[in-house]
């Protein structure tokens, strides 16, 4: 049940992102099908994140200790930007224009994805 939640949780921070950000689209004629898009699309980006960053952490964890961090956005844009051309490859009707809409997608992903997690996310 916790995988559904947070899987729910992440079609719903990239729903905001595809509102708020006008690089980053979902091309579907209903709802149904959008919200359909936006689910199989966090499938995706969970796996992406949960496979690949732990290895970019490790393998750059240098670049993290010299940016303090800030190297984790630029990071998580570039995860967003694979996780667009994946869904691209399976035919999924989402985008990112590129590097500028993916680096503030992230940013609002996170955010958006931390705060429904405080809301709805478990223990």
């Amino acid at each position: 049940m916790k995988i559904i939640i947070k899987i729910l949780i992440v079609a719903g921070a990239l729903w905001v992102s595809t509102k708020l950000v006008d690089g980053i689209t979902v091309t579907t004629d209903t709802a149904a099908k959008q919200a359909g898009t936006l689910i199989a699309v966090a499938l995706i980006f969970g796996i992406v994140n949960a496979v690949l960053k732990p290895i970019i952490k490790t393998v750059g964890c240098a670049f993290y200790v010299l940016t303090l961090g800030l190297f984790a956005l630029v990071v998580n844009a570039l995860l967003l930007l694979l996780t667009s051309w994946l869904a691209d490859q399976a035919d999924l009707p989402f985008h990112v224009s590129g590097f500028l809409a993916a680096f503030w997608g992230a940013i609002i992903v996170g955010v958006v994805s931390w705060a429904l997690n405080m809301i709805f996310g478990d223990d």
